[in-house]
């Protein structure tokens, strides 16, 4: 080969557009972006956005403001599934996280000048309680699959089966209604004109991208995921890391609890959160994070969650039968899956070198 011909085959290797397609996050905004492209040519006004009362409406806000809760326990999960661990429990705990603070407030309408401003406890503590029940069933997890070594699937298939009947059991078997109004914020308020909730996902963010690519951590999570004896033998507190990582799991979920509870005004033990695990771990997926653990793309999980939710919102506004739409959202996931595998894109990558080299 000449040097010429080297030269030029470094400049197609290099081109922005390839390094762009080698990107995790390449074929999860693809997806996202054909989704939105045909909302808008079967729904002209789906990308309207109009302002009442000082907040915004329209489709992408509604969609943006329901990912909200998945997006949070996406991120959490990324993390569990970067150290080569799983959480199917996530669902459950969202659903004690509501119900704690369901029960706390108090299911009872109380009017004080207008307002349904009466709780047991204070917001505060409410809160605080709330989410630290939460991470304590994290922490669960965390113990029992570093310091136990118990399989992540068996270990969170405990607090799976065993969450819902404690939800339950917290609520009395129940649905509370919850109508203290300052509550509501967390899931139904407005800041600035934008659903507080999105705040809260930019603050999860932020707090992870900053802990996970600017400090070492991201890099011992990815080594324990690759391998966790090799790590452990270079000085990685592999177990501390692990057992932290499913306790902050457990802390996202608690927080999307809190926000779902909040969205609907009340707390089922039965129904809240039901199916998010498959939901988050198909947001992990579908973002570029291999279930294989090791690298591992927090906006990725953000990127499948909004993926879900679009898909969702899409099949709903394309009037689908409800008995078809698991399907078609079932077929949407797996050719993006098949898209993310490292066999089928070093298979396209081969091709399109092929072609490059008979042109």
């Amino acid at each position: 080969m000449t040097s010429s011909s080297a030269q030029r085959g470094q400049a197609r290797d290099s081109s922005p557009l390839r390094d762009l397609a080698k990107a995790r996050i390449f074929w999860p905004l693809v997806t996202l972006a054909l989704l939105l492209l045909f909302n808008l040519v079967t729904n002209p006004q789906f990308f309207s956005i109009t302002m009442r009362d000082g907040h915004l409406y329209g489709s992408l806000i509604d969609i943006l403001n329901r990912a909200s809760p998945l997006m949070i326990i996406a991120m959490g999960l990324t993390l569990v599934i970067a150290t080569h661990g799983i959480d199917i429990s996530v669902g459950a705990v969202v659903a004690i996280s509501g119900a704690v603070a369901a029960t706390m407030i108090g299911g009872q309408l109380v009017l004080e000048g207008g307002m349904q401003n009466v709780t047991l406890y204070p917001l505060p503590a409410v809160i605080a309680v709330s989410l630290a029940v939460a991470m304590l069933l994290g922490m669960w997890n965390g113990l029992l699959v570093s310091y136990f070594g118990m399989q992540p699937i068996i270990a969170t298939l405990i607090l799976l089966v065993t969450g819902r009947g404690l939800a339950q059991l917290i609520t009395g078997g129940q649905i509370i209604t919850i109508y203290y109004s300052p509550y509501s914020f967390i899931g139904n308020g407005f800041l600035a004109g934008i659903p507080f909730s999105l705040f809260i996902v930019a603050a999860v963010l932020s707090v992870l991208l900053l802990l996970t690519r600017k400090t070492a951590l991201g890099l011992f999570i990815e080594a324990i995921g690759i391998n966790p004896v090799a790590a452990r033998f270079s000085g990685v507190r592999a177990r501390a890391i692990t057992f932290w990582v499913y306790a902050f799991c457990g802390l996202c979920a608690g927080i999307a609890g809190l926000i779902v509870s909040s969205n609907v005004k009340s707390a089922d033990g039965n129904n809240a959160g039901l199916l998010f695990e498959l939901d988050a771990i198909l947001a992990v997926v579908l973002g570029g994070t291999s279930l294989g653990g090791g690298r591992f793309t927090l906006t990725g999980g953000v990127l499948g969650a909004l993926i879900i939710q679009t898909l969702t919102t899409t099949i709903y506004a394309a009037g689908v039968a409800p008995e078809v739409t698991l399907v078609v959202k079932a077929g949407v996931v797996f050719l993006v899956s098949i898209l993310q595998s490292d066999k089928v894109r070093n298979r396209l990558t081969s091709l399109g070198k092929a072609r490059e080299a008979l042109s």
